[in-house]
């Protein structure tokens, strides 16, 4: 069984599974990961996800507003050797509610075309291929989803 804590970007425990994200997309971005580096910044986040195995932190998500109605999924994350268990599919689904609790009415991400399993997720979850938005609108390397969420 899985522990579940809604928390900010403060956590050390997001803060530690962030770096290891961070240094993961360095190897798949190569010479883009500055690019999107700038993008990612999670200092102030008010809406972050960690979810516990135990006392191990194996995965986290962020959501944070886009525009109004309108929740951006950021920096989700699982460590490697629990991913197939099914652990980014209930980060995901905790911060859909969190966003419907908040009001909003949609999700949107982006992720990478070099990041797979990435979108093999989003998909599996319901969520659909838009095109790239705001500052990925134009670039190759980016795949941008979206979904209605549910009452």
């Amino acid at each position: 069984m899985y522990k579940i804590i809604r928390t900010n970007s403060d956590n050390p425990d997001f803060q530690k599974l962030v770096t290891e994200l961070d240094n993961d997309l360095a190897i798949r971005d190569g010479d883009e990961h500055a690019f999107y580096a700038q993008h990612n910044k999670t200092a102030g986040l008010n809406t972050v996800i960690v979810i516990y195995d135990g006392y191990l932190a194996v995965g986290i998500g962020a959501i944070r507003e886009y525009e109004p109605g309108v929740m951006e999924v950021k920096r989700m994350y699982v460590l490697p050797e629990k991913r197939g268990l099914g652990i980014a599919s209930i980060v995901l689904k905790e911060l859909e509610n969190w966003a419907k609790e908040l009001g909003y009415k949609k999700c949107i991400l982006e992720t990478g075309k070099k990041q797979p399993e990435a979108i093999a997720l989003y998909q599996k979850n319901n969520y659909k291929v838009i095109p790239n938005y705001g500052n990925y609108a134009g670039v190759d390397n980016s795949v941008c989803f979206e979904k209605v969420l549910g009452c």
